[in-house]
């Protein structure tokens, strides 16, 4: 039965790293508009991480213009992801960062994780 439920789920991204909540990152997707096919980047922290095997996802929230706040959810396995890219870890004590939402400007910081 376990051999049925591995044939059926989607091969893992290979473009895409080991990711954390509190990681700010960019997440470069294929985009398809009409006939041409397009790479939108999305930058922004990752504020949730939802494991289980194809339905693993990450869900990424950045400060849009005028201080309106966009959150996006991309599927770890998705082929159209074409590479992710860390450019800062933070330091973060949960794995669901909700309280980012009530935080705008300098508050809405994270405390940037030392390599010791």
């Amino acid at each position: 039965m376990t051999d049925l439920v591995k044939a059926l789920e989607a091969p893992i991204n290979p473009n895409i790293p080991e990711l954390r909540p509190g990681d700010t990152v960019s997440v470069h997707l294929r985009i398809k508009e009409g006939d041409r096919e397009r790479v939108q980047e999305f930058r922004g922290t990752i504020i949730r991480m939802r494991k289980g095997g194809n339905n693993a996802n990450f869900t990424v929230r950045r400060t849009a213009s005028h201080g309106i706040g966009v959150e996006r959810t991309f599927l770890l396995r998705s082929p159209r992801i074409e590479k992710v890219d860390i450019h800062r870890r933070a330091h973060v004590r949960r794995a669901q960062l909700y309280f980012l939402r009530d935080r705008i400007g300098k508050r809405a910081r994270l405390k940037e994780k030392r390599q010791s």
